[in-house]
Parts: structure tokens; sequence; C-alpha cells
């Protein structure tokens, strides 16, 4: 792409005169975006689940982003884009019905029991006390979270909504690369005080882990190079952490 393409007055153009040739150019000048998406979201899904197909169905994410964005808003495209590129993605996988509802009512049960011990505790539970609630040895309640780290992904995109009816999903509260957009440029935003406490109650482990996975953008992998820890086990503190921030939540903005 050359230099001297402005994307700004590209979207403007579009807008305007609905040149093809345009919308191609804005298609080609992203197409690394929903790549980069489709990869990261990948990492916590099931083996069956092929890259290629996620980044086909997140480029129709951005396709429709494409023609629905207005740069008169004044928001960055990109923060229009991502989370519509992240949804298309999350919908496919709905439809491909890839997770067992065992797996999905386990899920709940750590959630659960993560509310009830932050209760009784007045802090999140550690590993062992919530594998003790759920009458678990704590190598079952680690295989459990292995289990559970497939419909990691699908919670992230379950929706919040506040006590004044402002909704938003996980994925776009904890993920740093949307922070400028209008949500998170209203200091007294409802939602987002809400996940900045709850995130404040995961352990320092966790809250390193969220921050590395989310805001630094590194891998499982590296994360784990990091804090000089396997990969797998950096999945389970990840779910862990997951599902006790939709627990937070979920008892902090009752529907």
């Amino acid at each position: 792409m050359p230099e001297e393409f402005d994307i700004q007055k590209a979207f403007e153009l579009l807008r305007k005169t609905g040149d093809m040739k345009i919308r191609e150019k804005i298609l080609l000048h992203y197409l690394q975006l929903a790549r980069q998406i489709a990869g990261r979201m990948i990492i916590s899904l099931p083996k069956s689940v092929e890259l290629e197909e996620l980044i086909s169905v997140g480029l129709m994410g951005l396709v429709k982003a494409i023609d629905r964005f207005d740069p008169a808003v004044g928001v960055k495209f990109e923060t229009y884009a991502i989370p519509r590129i992240k949804g298309a993605i999350f919908d496919s996988l709905r439809e491909m019905d890839w997770a067992p509802r065992s797996i999905r009512a386990k899920a709940k049960q750590i959630e659960e029991a993560v509310q009830k011990l932050t209760a009784k505790f007045g802090r999140t539970p550690d590993d062992r006390e919530l594998a003790e609630a759920l009458g678990l040895d704590i190598e079952t309640f680690y295989q459990a979270l292995d289990d559970t780290s497939i419909v990691t992904m699908m919670s992230l995109d379950d929706n919040m909504t506040s006590k004044h009816g402002e909704s938003l999903n996980l994925f776009d509260l904890v993920e740093a690369d949307e922070t400028d957009g209008p949500v998170f440029g209203v200091e007294r935003d409802e939602l987002k005080k809400a996940t900045i406490r709850a995130i404040k109650q995961l352990s320092e482990q966790e809250r390193l882990v969220v921050a590395l996975y989310y805001y630094e953008e590194l891998t499982l992998k590296e994360i784990g190079a990091v804090l000089e820890i396997s990969e797998s086990r950096v999945s389970q503190i990840h779910t862990k952490a997951i599902l006790s921030l939709r627990a937070l939540l979920s008892a902090a903005l009752p529907a």
C-alpha cells in the first residue's frame, strides 16, 4: 500500500461516490487487521477450528464494517471495526456449535463458585479454595480449567448491561486497543468502572496474565516464557481469570 494512501480521505470518498475501487483499497489496507484478530482468537479454540476459516469469516465482518463506517462520527476505523470482526467470528462459531453443553455447564459452575466464595471471603478464591468448593482435587480442577478454556472466548462475547442500560461485551472492556473509543472516553462509564474493580479483585498472577495478553498482546506461549511457567498453565490462569471476571461482573451488574 503506497504511503500516500490517506485512509480518512478514502472513507470520505467512498461515502460520497460509492466507488468500489476505493472500497477494495480500504479492504486491502485492513486485511492484516482481520488476520491478526483471527490469529489471536484461535489460540483458545479447539484444533478442529481452522485459522483460514476464521480469517474468511473475519473478512466478512471487515467488509460490513467498511460499508457501515461513517468517518464523520470522529471514531478511528480500527475502533469501530475490531468488535465487528470479532462479532462475525463469534457468530460463525455459534453456528458451528463446537462447545458441548457439558463444558458450558462446567464453566457456569466455576463462575457460580467464584461468586459465592467472593461474597464469603470478601476476595476472589484461590485455586485450592475453588477446587474444594467444587468438590474436586486440585489436578481435577486444573483439568476442568483446561476443558472450559474452549468456551472462554465465547464468554468474552456475552454482553454485560449496566443499570442504565449501557451494553458492552467483556472483550471490549478488557482489550486495550479500543480504549480511545467513545465508551472509554467517558470516565464515569459504569461498565468500565465495574471491570476495573473486578480486575483488581483477581490475584496478582491473574492480573498479570490479563495485562500481558490483552494489553501487551503477548501470546500464551510468550507469557509462559515471561512468567517461567508452561503455556498450558498460562491457559489455565487465563481461563480462571476470565470466568472470575464474568462472575464478578454478573454480581456487580445484575440483569
